[in-house]
């Protein structure tokens, strides 16, 4: 029912809960998140034990995708940081993550984090059919089941700083991909 370009509806909302840090609420057609950010005290980072020289993390964003956000029923639980962001999606059909990135950008600009720049992020989709293929933009959760390959991708006005992607098709040129 829409473009393979075509954008589904946005709401953005910061600041959406009053008496929290910061928040953010995220919705791109039927997939929303609430992002909420707590700030703590620098000792209470996070420490890590790891062959890296990296010591610890002084933010953490935990992505929860609850049961109840797809129509089921199911248990959950959740860790602690410094700079906590929680996204809990309400409602999901395709690209969650996405809302949760930008959810939690949201959050942290309004708990007043003074981040280098905004990151928001999107959901691509690739069908094809023999040698003919189709791009489309922000996927919907039957898209992404029924499609060949997801490429997630987040990023600043500057670059990107985040890609993943679930690949299905065979014999994707270097073209195809760029």
């Amino acid at each position: 029912g829409r473009t393979s370009t075509e954008i589904r509806p946005l709401h953005i909302v910061a600041g959406y809960l009053p008496r929290v840090h910061g928040s953010g609420l995220f919705q791109r057609g039927q997939t929303q998140a609430l992002s909420v950010c707590t700030l703590g005290m620098l000792n209470e980072w996070q420490r890590l034990d790891t062959i890296w020289p990296e010591e610890g993390k002084r933010y953490m964003h935990q992505y929860n995708f609850p049961p109840y956000c797809t129509g089921e029923v199911g248990r959950m639980g959740a860790p602690l940081s410094l700079i906590r962001v929680v996204s809990e999606v309400l409602e999901s059909n395709g690209s969650s993550s996405m809302a949760s990135t930008c959810g939690s950008t949201l959050a942290l600009m309004d708990a007043g984090v003074p981040i280098k720049a905004p990151v928001a992020g999107i959901a691509m989709g690739l069908i094809k059919e023999g040698d003919d293929i189709v791009i489309l933009s922000d996927i919907q959760g039957l898209e992404d089941f029924l499609g060949d390959m997801d490429f997630k991708v987040c990023g600043t006005e500057k670059g990107i700083t985040a890609l993943q992607m679930d690949n299905k098709a065979r014999g994707l040129s270097v073209d195809i991909l760029a």
